[in-house]
């Protein structure tokens, strides 16, 4: 038996005590029998396979298939890589700029920050890195591929990207220091100004409010707020976003089985703006700005266009194990204020818009370099943004 399933079980031992309620004890004996199940599985690889297997690698395999199935973003970490972790993560400041979660067994990209190498070598949401230094990502823990992408200004990665195209292809993109693209804004017709983050982090909501200010002195009489492939930021500052719009009420929430609840709601000294507000997302829509647009969403302050957002909004936080693995877990998730789970469900637009061109980027098929991305290129009309203008037209 693995030691996993042997820390699964000693910890199945604090469960079924002396004085344990029923419920607590049937649900014990369930998760006794799926761990017989694992141990016979094991055990039968280990005898009957044609060659035997390398059990470490059988494990590290299962308990991140296991973990997929619950939760995207997490990983499972054999002694040897949470070492190599906790060494070398912040090492490097040098990456490709790419969000990622696990889909599928593989490495997937949520979406890429613009400017970055990955954004420049064409790679956008939905694709997946089928090997990263020539190590298969199927199965391989997502925080240990983020700590593969990262190194020193300068140096090179080599990865095969599935995307479109029958053949995985082949890259080799060179590691920058990433920077974020600052909250753009501009006039549109009708009196309607436009803001638009590609990303989010600590300065973004200052930004923001620079520009619905600065558009407020140009005449804005309405507001369309753009976030569509923004994936980046910490969920917190999602908040902070749909706080400037909103004075009053709940923002947001967090809980998690061992994660108290806690409440983010609005500070009315923080509030700036309330002209009609329409949002636009996509399916490269993820984390920070998740937040922001399920708040904004719930409050009834903003009419959200274009697609179901990725899904993405939660609290990680690492379990060490005794023989010196580690989990990398979501221990609470972020709910809208009506209660929906931004990591299961995402949010729904209101006015859903389905963008052909960014789902199928256009390219050559016969090249051996990557299509470009979407929001770089498009060969047809921006249908979400038309949408929203008419939608924010309606509003007064």
């Amino acid at each position: 038996m693995s030691s996993t399933c042997l820390v699964a079980l000693l910890l199945l031992g604090g469960v079924v005590s002396k004085g344990a309620p029923a419920d607590a004890t049937a649900s014990s004996s369930d998760i006794y029998r799926h761990l017989a199940v694992y141990s016979e599985v094991l055990s039968r690889i280990k005898s009957e396979y044609v060659e035997e297997p390398d059990m470490s690698n059988v494990t590290l395999g299962a308990m991140n298939g296991l973990l997929e199935s619950i939760d995207p973003y997490a990983s499972y970490l054999n002694a040897e890589q949470y070492k190599e972790y906790l060494k070398n993560y912040d090492t490097y400041k040098a990456d490709l700029g790419m969000v990622l979660a696990k889909k599928f067994g593989y490495i997937t990209i949520v979406s890429t920050v613009p400017g970055s190498p990955a954004a420049k070598a064409g790679l956008t949401t939905g694709d997946m890195l089928e090997s990263i230094k020539g190590i298969a990502t199927r199965d391989m823990p997502l925080a240990y591929a983020k700590l593969l992408l990262k190194g020193p200004p300068g140096s090179t990665v080599d990865l095969s990207v599935l995307r479109r195209k029958p053949e995985p292809q082949k890259l080799t993109l060179t590691r920058a220091i990433v920077v974020y693209p600052p909250a753009e804004s501009k006039m549109l017709p009708e009196g309607v100004g436009y803001i638009k983050l590609e990303a989010i982090n600590q300065n973004s909501t200052k930004e923001t409010a620079a520009a619905v200010n600065a558009l407020q002195k140009q005449g804005a009489k309405k507001l369309i707020l753009d976030l569509r492939y923004c994936a980046t930021g910490e969920p917190e500052e999602g908040v902070e976003l749909a706080n400037l719009f909103v004075d009053k009420g709940l923002l947001a929430y967090t809980t998690g089985q061992k994660s108290p609840r806690k409440d983010f709601t609005a500070d009315p000294k923080k509030d700036i703006s309330s002209l009609p507000l329409v949002v636009l997302t996509n399916r490269g829509t993820a984390s920070a700005a998740e937040v922001a647009a399920a708040a904004l969403q719930d409050d009834k302050r903003a009419t959200i266009v274009g697609e179901h957002t990725y899904g993405d909004a939660s609290i990680l936080r690492p379990i060490t194990m005794d023989d010196g693995s580690a989990i990398i877990l979501s221990v609470a998730k972020f709910y809208s204020p009506s209660g929906k789970s931004i990591q299961n469900d995402g949010v729904a637009p209101e006015e859903q818009v389905i963008d052909a061109d960014s789902a199928t980027p256009e390219g050559d098929d016969d090249s051996d370099q990557p299509a470009a991305a979407a929001p770089d290129k498009k060969s047809t009309e921006d249908v979400i943004l038309k949408k929203g203008l008419e939608v924010i037209a309606k509003k007064s």
